[in-house]
């Protein structure tokens, strides 16, 4: 029996318990890329306790961290399918599907918190629009502290990464290593260590978070705080999971959400500052950007923005003119 069925059966004979027991319980599974200390997954531990609290126990939901459920890039696939009714996954993973998917992880078009949350304002419809297609609605999204580069050596332009293994993690990062004369090599965030120990990789661009999570400071000794763009983490749900609840399960859910997506955003401005810290505390360099790295980040910033235009077509058009570009 392979795992998805595995999975299906389980869930079968605990609604099965649930029903002989004599108590409407539903049980969710909820797979994660991250670890249990990652602050997306602390969020979302929050947003479960809260929801299993506001349905005294009704809707039960269970993370599984650190992909050990489900593989990162299967789990949109997964909660579609109704394998798993809930999930968490990078928003821009799915930009192979549609440009709109990718518009937080352009590099400098929203460099900020207040710009991505504006974007993600402007975002935020379309994207309920295509999940819902496939069957799925958003919870709630919350971004990730700003990207910035991670290197051996410190670099001062582009020439000192030129010709390097580049970690990627969607098509952004693939097309800013192709820009900058890079390799790029899909890594998952849990994979970093083992890729850098290995030589697989030699450079990233990723959060503060991200680098604390790695331990970085093992295999690296620079990070460069490029706040090259905020991408953002959504957790969706499977809509006829989601239908299949009591009206006071639906709302106790979407009250939940709402309130993870605003602490989310919280959480994140402070792991900026924590993180960063940390990353200084045990030994790593972070470095002010040259002027020359910032100019030519900017040109690669700019050729992406407008292959992203072409893609996304007048529904990009559409959303970049809610943001105000």
């Amino acid at each position: 029996m392979n795992h998805f069925a595995k999975l299906a059966v389980g869930a079968f004979a605990a609604g099965l318990f649930a029903t002989s027991a004599g108590f409407a319980q539903t049980s969710w599974d909820l797979p994660t890329p991250y670890p249990d200390g990652n602050f997306h997954t602390r969020n979302i531990a929050q947003f479960a306790e809260e929801v299993k609290e506001k349905t005294g126990g009704s809707l039960d939901i269970t993370l599984h961290t650190n992909q050990s459920l489900i593989k990162h890039p299967d789990i949109k696939t997964s909660v579609r399918d109704g394998i798993v009714p809930a999930g968490e996954l990078l928003v821009s993973r799915l930009e192979n599907e549609n440009a709109i998917f990718g518009v937080d992880s352009v590099p400098f078009l929203a460099s900020s918190y207040e710009l991505s949350k504006k974007l993600y304002d402007a975002q935020k419809p379309m994207m309920e629009e295509l999940l819902a297609a496939e069957g799925l609605q958003l919870l709630f999204s919350v971004p990730w502290p700003p990207q910035g580069i991670y290197a051996k050596k410190e670099v001062t332009s582009l020439a000192d990464l030129e010709g390097l293994k580049f970690r990627a993690y969607n098509l952004g990062t693939e097309r800013v290593a192709e820009l900058a004369n890079m390799v790029p090599t899909q890594i998952e965030a849990s994979d970093i260590p083992t890729a850098f120990a290995t030589g697989r990789v030699e450079a990233m661009i990723t959060s503060p978070s991200t680098g604390v999570d790695s331990k970085v400071w093992d295999f690296l000794s620079h990070y460069h705080d490029t706040q090259a763009w905020l991408p953002r983490n959504m957790v969706i749900v499977n809509k006829a999971a989601f239908d299949k609840l009591s009206d006071e399960e639906k709302a106790a859910v979407t009250e939940a959400a709402a309130a993870a997506e605003t602490r989310g955003w919280e959480m994140s401005q402070e792991e900026t500052r924590v993180k960063t810290q940390e990353l200084k505390d045990n030994g790593v360099t972070v470095v002010e950007p040259s002027d020359t790295l910032k100019e030519e980040f900017a040109e690669i910033g700019e050729t992406i923005t407008n292959e992203w235009k072409e893609r996304a077509g007048e529904q990009g058009k559409a959303l970049l003119e809610a943001y105000g570009q």
